[in-house]
């Protein structure tokens, strides 16, 4: 596998004993530290941080054609710039996260479990230039989506163990700078790098809050 997918992997692997938390059980339909999340919510869509390059992967390979996508560019064209919880990209985010998850709490880790397991055996088979069409019709090769996806899974793991109060999973600290690494490319991007030097060195200049990415 390339370098992305083991890594990927290893931090979907390091995430499973937060999805097993008794306390993730119990309130599994209460609130979540995210307005209008449901417990429910979010832990679907932590899971669907490992299973939509599945569904993805199941489709057709697009043609080769203009330079793919970057997990950057990604997110710079489809990243909500709306802080509107109850826009319809934001409420279709959750109810995707609604649908993503089983039925009954108790299905949740072993669904985990499954998921975590089919990824790993598709990423070691699928070839390395492998491209995916994803959302909003956007071509990327998988090992750039893979990024992305990443950066779902580090963002919303801390999401979930605030939210059950316990501490975030010990993640890669490869996968974790990554991460960050590329949302702050997504702040060069969005707000030029004068602002992300001021947001990084001088808060007191950085009026338009230019590391806020998601």
């Amino acid at each position: 596998m390339t370098e992305i997918r083991p890594l990927f992997c290893d931090a979907v692997d390091a995430t499973t004993a937060l999805v097993r938390e008794p306390t993730l059980l119990e309130r599994f339909d209460g609130p979540s530290t995210l307005a209008e999340f449901s417990l429910r919510g979010l832990a679907g869509h932590l899971l669907r941080a490992v299973t939509s390059a599945e569904g993805y992967l199941d489709g057709p390979e697009p043609d080769p054609g203009p330079e793919p996508l970057s997990a950057a560019d990604y997110y710079a064209a489809v990243a909500a710039a709306s802080t509107d919880i109850d826009d319809d990209v934001n409420r279709a985010i959750r109810q995707r996260g609604v649908e993503a998850a089983p039925g009954s709490p108790e299905e949740f880790p072993p669904a985990w479990a499954g998921a975590a397991a089919r990824i790993r055996a598709r990423l070691a088979a699928e070839s390395a230039g492998r491209l995916v069409r994803v959302y909003g019709g956007l071509v990327l090769t998988l090992d750039e989506y893979l990024v992305t996806r990443l950066i779902e899974l580090v963002v919303h793991a801390d999401d979930l163990a605030v939210s059950l109060g316990v501490a975030p999973p010990p993640l890669p600290p490869a996968a974790t700078g990554l991460a960050i690494a590329t949302l702050v490319e997504v702040a060069r991007r969005r707000q030029g790098d004068t602002a992300v030097l001021r947001a990084l060195t001088r808060r007191e200049r950085d009026a338009a809050a230019a590391l806020r990415v998601l």
